[in-house]
């Protein structure tokens, strides 16, 4: 068994073992573990109690972080000409259709979000075997298929994420950075746990919330108590 490291010791030395913290609690204490030299990605990660494989079960949506995220989200507007001027003018990273639909084809995929409009689908749906596994693929339940291309791009920019539990039934997403104040991480993961609240599914049985864990990037997780939930939702 390898020797822990002083910084793990130290980490460690700040966990009390077994016990669960409030949000506020965990999201000063996540900044206070995170030993990395960059800039930390912090995650939370909850626990539904839902069966994701019944789609009157699937549990997906989005919500604007208050605080943003932190990153810098790379955009890519496929629109038609006379929206170009909008994306652009909205911030959009690339703008246009054809072109860059050819790159994607050829393997290009250095971007974080694509933003298109419903007339634009039927060319973008023979991109599905790339973008779909990648998260890439527009989707108008998220906002990212719509003729109101320049607000979309904006909200995005803002710190607008989407978000879906996996066949595990685990929600995972990113709340900021460590480099965030802890009242700022606190208002964004409240802000997507109160979200994930109002999308309980009414085929849902039992308990809801089994779990909610907050970490950053190579951290340990702060399990934080799934009863102060209903306190901030």
């Amino acid at each position: 068994m390898s020797k822990l490291t002083k910084n793990q010791k130290l980490v460690l030395g700040k966990i009390e073992p077994g016990k669960v913290y409030t949000l506020k609690e965990a999201s000063a204490l996540v900044k206070e573990i995170t030993t990395t030299k960059f800039d930390a990605s912090v995650d939370v990660d909850v626990r539904l109690g839902v069966d994701p494989r019944k789609a009157n079960q699937m549990v997906r949506g989005v919500v604007s972080l208050p605080h943003g995220t932190g990153k810098q989200i790379r955009v890519l507007a496929l629109c038609t000409p006379d929206k170009e001027a909008e994306a652009k003018d909205a911030g959009a990273d690339f703008v246009g259709l054809d072109e860059y639909i050819n790159k994607i084809k050829g393997g290009w995929t250095d971007i974080d979000v694509i933003i298109t409009m419903p007339s634009i689908m039927g060319k973008i749906g023979a991109l599905g075997r790339i973008l779909g596994p990648r998260g890439l693929m527009p989707n108008p339940k998220s906002g990212t298929v719509t003729n109101d291309i320049g607000q979309a791009i904006m909200e995005v920019k803002q710190g607008k994420i989407d978000f879906k539990v996996d066949k595990t039934g685990i929600v995972h997403t990113s709340v900021g950075k460590v480099s965030f104040s802890p009242d700022q991480i606190r208002d964004n993961a409240k802000e997507f746990i109160s979200t994930l609240i109002k999308l309980k599914p009414t085929a849902a049985k039992g308990t809801y919330i089994k779990s909610i864990y907050l970490s950053s990037t190579m951290s340990v997780g702060i399990k934080i108590d799934s009863k102060s939930v209903e306190e901030i939702s």
